[in-house]
């Protein structure tokens, strides 16, 4: 059987919108939340707790960050990164209606995962991998082959898209047909 993976942020859902909220939230600019964001995300992908990120961000720019506030910044979070792009989801159920295995490969915290195993979207994949659960992250050769390993399949006989050339990149290294995400119409051109 041959496989399709997605990555899900800026593939399956569109790019968050929330920041500017969690940056309110901690009662700071966005100029000077943001870097913070994405500098502390890796770890946070990799496993690290919704406490250990916030309060992380919270250290760096000043501003206290308890339980609560962290439990309210990873709501925002999960939420903002809960709108889907309609031709991705488009793409995806007409694959899953014709048969194709599925999988899905994100970098996302667990908390996110527990989020989006609960939503209809994830049933359209047979199996769902998430970095913040098995503790390494794209472009780490270690993820793809935990992939593989799930799936039970060779390298050659999956396609993965993604929006991120380093993890294209990642993939093609353990030997996956890898393409850069530019839309559900060029991706469908692939499969």
């Amino acid at each position: 059987m041959s496989w399709i993976i997605f990555d899900y942020g800026e593939v399956i859902s569109s790019r968050t919108e929330a920041l500017p909220k969690l940056a309110s939230t901690l009662g700071v600019g966005l100029a000077d939340f943001e870097p913070h964001y994405w500098g502390f995300r890796d770890r946070y992908d990799r496993g690290g707790t919704d406490l250990e990120y916030w309060g992380a961000i919270g250290e760096a720019l000043g501003v206290p960050v308890d339980e609560s506030t962290s439990d309210t910044l990873t709501r925002i979070d999960v939420e903002g990164w809960s709108t889907l792009e309609p031709s991705s989801l488009e793409l995806v159920s007409a694959l899953a209606v014709a048969g194709a295995g599925l999988a899905l490969l994100s970098n996302a915290p667990s908390s996110f995962a527990r989020h989006a195993e609960k939503q209809d979207w994830a049933k359209l994949f047979k199996v769902r991998v998430f970095s913040g659960d098995v503790g390494v992250a794209k472009p780490d050769r270690a993820i793809f082959e935990l992939l593989l390993d799930r799936i039970g399949a060779e390298p050659g006989e999956c396609l993965f898209f993604d929006d991120r050339q380093s993890n294209v990149d990642g993939a093609r290294a353990v030997g996956l047909r890898a393409h850069r995400w530019r839309g559900a119409g060029p991706a469908q051109a692939e499969v």
